[in-house]
């Protein structure tokens, strides 16, 4: 006798039971090493974009102090923003240039003042 065949096969249940439980534990492990992975990846996100925060504050801070011109330039690419914001609007709306944080005829401005003492 070479070969020899087994056509039907049955396990007690409380065996068919013990493996399907292995296989929903082994499945279960492998969701929860996942979802670590993916708190880990996370994590990373976040503390690269503070630091990424971090330093964008730190070089705006020194080109603040460098050159107290800089805060007009954002004023007048915030006031850039708004106008185009309110281009696309529907609605009719006026704005003088106060309300747009524009003082470019003025040069004594408060903040220029300030930093340009330093």
């Amino acid at each position: 006798m070479e070969d020899v065949s087994i056509t039907h096969m049955t396990f007690s249940p409380a065996y068919e039971q013990a493996v399907e439980s292995k296989q929903v534990a082994q499945q279960e492990s492998e969701r929860a090493k996942y979802i670590v992975e993916q708190a880990l990846q996370e994590k990373k996100r976040i503390v690269i974009s503070a630091q990424g925060e971090a330093e964008s504050a730190r070089l705006i801070g020194n080109s603040i102090k460098n050159n107290p011109g800089f805060i007009q330039l954002r004023r007048i690419e915030a006031a850039k923003d708004i106008a185009e914001v309110v281009k696309r609007a529907p609605n009719k709306l006026y704005l003088s240039a106060d309300s747009l944080m524009l003082d470019v005829i003025g040069a004594d401005d408060d903040y220029t003042k300030k930093f340009s003492k330093r």
